[in-house]
């Protein structure tokens, strides 16, 4: 094809994209030209794949086959027609002149390009998609800082004084490199290989590298989570953070790895990323079909005059090889096995030991990567907006220590290390579990037993000792238990669900139950209320759990209790429900003293009626009714 021909055909492609654009995007890009905040130093305008597609298959299909040549037609399309735009704003266009030009990003949302073949997990992607654009999920588990790279320079040949311009090579490592020759393009050609910048010419972009990995609960068992390089220039820089679950279109390209004496180059994968979309808030979501919503609320209408009854069939679902342990169950915590099942049951959790975690330990550090320094998310910044379940809780190492404190109070992380100042989210629920130095000795304090401080304690809404005692009668009914579930396995339990509900039920309920926001009715302020001075006014009592703290653990616990009674208001049962189990808890000295040990706590035959009972006990206790003659 001679130039002229391809140069026409160029120019008809240009016209129609800004024909497109000018349609379908016009508002938004005349909102970008009018936005006059300085903060902003690029205009990013997103369009949809499935418009253009719908507009032109022929250019959408050569976009994903070829993007790296095709995204540029799209970004001068985007400058004519904020150029015309310009000249319609009259008197404002001097104002908007020097704006900077328009990026194109390209959302995949509801198009084909979410297929698998191009939307491959990171594990997945192969030599096939070489300069493709493709999308990958994951995780941010590394990011670096904010620089500045030459993107473009323009150089003169000395002998005919030709210009081109050169733009560095992200595989060389954003080296620039000139040609052999001259590259005009005269008959004869110059042949010379001296040349010179063209000052002015230099364009610096804003540069970052960040680094995902695939979503851990959506590999197998034995899978190693594998993770890409991300590169962000212009307006997606700084726009991540480590932690963030992200979803990332760009174009797959490769740089040569670093050199290492004796050891072979090769080209490590890497995205240039063309758009970036945070899904932090879609974290904790699970698709719940509406007939299993109507189940749920049917579930509960056939409880509805005994719904402790309806709450223990819920609770049986859970670890159901352990009998038993009602208390540890309602409270969600427990040793190993509990920590295993209740990772299952959230949609979004890390699991990890006090020691087994990686160099970014359970919060977040500073690592050297290529020779430029990268922040590393630690478990509980991985674990943001879910849970992140702690074995070994005593075994982190030092520096976990001193920044937990932090993470569990405030919800966030605040890091200063070799230069890089940022704060990171840990909205999460942590779940952990240690064993006592030694034999436990229930003369000594928790941390004395635990060696874990205690202020490290008090972040925690209950602490249970499980403590295991010698009883025979315990012992009977636990080996009769085991050695049912082991004959059960071996059987077709074709109705093995009408009997207790199954881990993917269970993970739809809690799931579902979190978008539930209890408010706290009068009733339940007055038994949380009187508890609360209760525990004031006790001389026994852990004082650091007698702050505002305990009394927030207190709340949490009652809309917690609330969301598994599938309501949106804590009731007077919520709230002792939560009284219940704070007493439990070795941080606070029981002043209302009716529970009795975790360990060898059961589910009764007739929990309404055991409520009733308790909440008599309760309420004397705090004096809101009065001892019957």
């Amino acid at each position: 094809m001679s130039e002229e021909k391809k140069k026409k055909e160029e120019d008809a492609q240009l016209i129609a994209l800004a024909g497109f654009l000018h349609e379908t995007y016009s508002d938004s890009i005349h909102s970008i030209l009018l936005d006059d905040d300085p903060s902003k130093l690029h205009l990013p305008l997103v369009i949809e794949f499935a418009k253009l597609m719908d507009f032109d298959p022929e250019f959408a299909g050569k976009l994903y086959s070829c993007p790296g040549e095709y995204l540029p037609f799209l970004d001068k399309a985007a400058k004519r027609v904020k150029d015309a735009m310009l000249e319609e704003l009259g008197d404002l266009k001097d104002a908007v002149r020097k704006k900077k030009p328009v990026r194109v990003r390209i959302d995949v949302s509801g198009s084909p390009l979410e297929f698998p073949e191009a939307s491959p997990s990171i594990g997945k992607v192969r030599a096939n998609h070489m300069r493709k654009l493709i999308t990958l999920k994951g995780t941010v588990i590394r990011s670096g800082g904010v620089k500045m790279i030459e993107y473009e320079r323009d150089y003169m040949c000395r002998k005919c004084q030709h210009s081109f311009t050169v733009r560095p090579e992200l595989e060389a490592g954003n080296r620039i490199n000139l040609p052999a020759l001259c590259p005009s393009k005269s008959s004869r050609g110059c042949g010379s290989a001296s040349f010179q910048s063209v000052e002015g010419t230099t364009i610096c972009r804003d540069y970052q590298e960040i680094k995902i990995q695939e979503n851990v609960q959506l590999l197998g068992v034995g899978s190693i989570p594998r993770s890409m390089p991300v590169i962000l220039m212009d307006d997606l820089v700084d726009s991540i953070k480590p932690g963030d679950d992200v979803i990332i279109t760009g174009i797959l390209s490769a740089k040569w790895s670093h050199d290492i004496k004796d050891v072979r180059c090769n080209l490590d994968p890497m995205l240039l990323a063309n758009y970036v979309r945070r899904t932090n808030e879609l974290k904790s979501d699970i698709d719940i079909p509406v007939e299993t919503e109507e189940e749920f609320k049917h579930f509960w209408e056939e409880y509805r005059l005994t719904p402790l009854k309806g709450r223990n069939f819920i609770l049986e679902g859970i670890c159901p090889q352990i009998f038993g342990l009602f208390t540890v169950k309602l409270a969600g915590t427990g040793k190993s096995q509990f920590l295993k099942f209740a990772a299952k049951l959230s949609n979004c959790s890390v699991i990890t030991t006090g020691l087994g975690s990686t160099s970014a330990g359970l919060t977040v550090t500073a690592v050297k990567d290529g020779g430029e320094w990268m922040l590393e998310a630690g478990a509980l910044v991985l674990a943001d907006g879910g849970l992140c379940c702690i074995d070994e809780f005593d075994s982190m190492r030092e520096h976990d220590r001193t920044t937990i404190h932090e993470a569990m109070e405030q919800q966030t992380i605040s890091i200063a290390k070799a230069g890089l100042v940022t704060t990171l989210s840990t909205r999460t629920t942590v779940f952990g579990a240690t064993n006592p130095k030694g034999k436990y000795d229930p003369d000594q304090s928790l941390s004395v037993n635990t060696t874990l401080s205690g202020p490290l304690l008090s972040r925690f809404d209950i602490v249970l000792v499980l403590l295991d005692t010698q009883n025979t009668a315990w012992d009977k009914i636990v080996s009769a238990h085991i050695l049912k579930e082991n004959f059960d396995e071996k059987k077709d339990k074709a109705n093995a669900s009408d009997a207790k509900w199954m881990l993917p039920k269970l993970r739809r309920y809690i799931n579902y139950v979190k978008r539930f926001k209890p408010v706290l009715t009068k009733e339940a302020e007055r038994v949380i209320s009187s508890y609360y001075q209760l525990q004031r006014k006790s001389g026994t009592h852990n004082a650091a759990r007698t702050t505002v703290r305990m009394l927030e653990s207190l709340i949490r616990l009652a809309q917690a209790h609330a969301r598994l009674m599938f309501s949106n208001e804590v009731k007077q049962l919520d709230a002792i429900a939560a009284i219940l189990c704070i007493e439990s808890s070795t941080t606070t000295s029981p002043i209302v003293d009716i529970v009795g040990d975790a360990l060898h706590s059961n589910f009764t035959d007739n929990p309404d009626k055991e409520y009733k009972t308790q909440e008599k006990e309760i309420l004397k206790k705090l004096g809101l009714i009065e001892d019957s003659p």
